[in-house]
């Protein structure tokens, strides 16, 4: 049937509005697949970062630790060297450690943009209804 807007019947309109909805549903699950799909990637990339800088630093972490430890051992008992020495480098696995995970729990993982698409087609469906 070729009907105009004005033509067409009731169940038509209905018939049309829920495809309309199918399909907007369908795409906004797309939309929200796509963009937590984003999110997830950032949040990988910002995990890879950390454990790559982490297996690095503590490389080097250790040859340091060993020097110092060797350096103060020549003026204070080792066993004390150790320990000072074990102490600052725990303080500050610390605070690296809760700086990386404060930068994730600031990200947002919700989709935003699919929930306020959402809404506006719940007002446009009340429109229509």
């Amino acid at each position: 049937m070729n009907h105009t807007r004005e033509e067409q019947s009731l169940g038509e309109l209905l018939s049309d509005l829920s495809q309309e909805t199918q399909r907007l549903f369908r795409q906004e699950v797309e939309l929200a697949k796509t963009e937590m799909s984003l999110k997830m990637s950032h949040v990988l990339k910002d995990i890879a970062f950390l454990a790559i800088g982490g297996a690095v630093a503590y490389a080097g972490l250790l040859a340091l630790i060993s020097a110092v430890i060797l350096g103060l051992g020549t003026g204070i008992p080792w066993w004390l060297s150790a320990l000072l020495v074990g102490a600052v480098v725990a303080g500050i696995g610390y605070v690296l450690v809760k700086k990386g995970m404060d930068d994730l729990k600031r990200k947002e993982y919700v989709p935003k943009q699919t929930l306020e698409t959402i809404k506006e087609d719940k007002r446009w469906l009340k429109e229509k209804m």
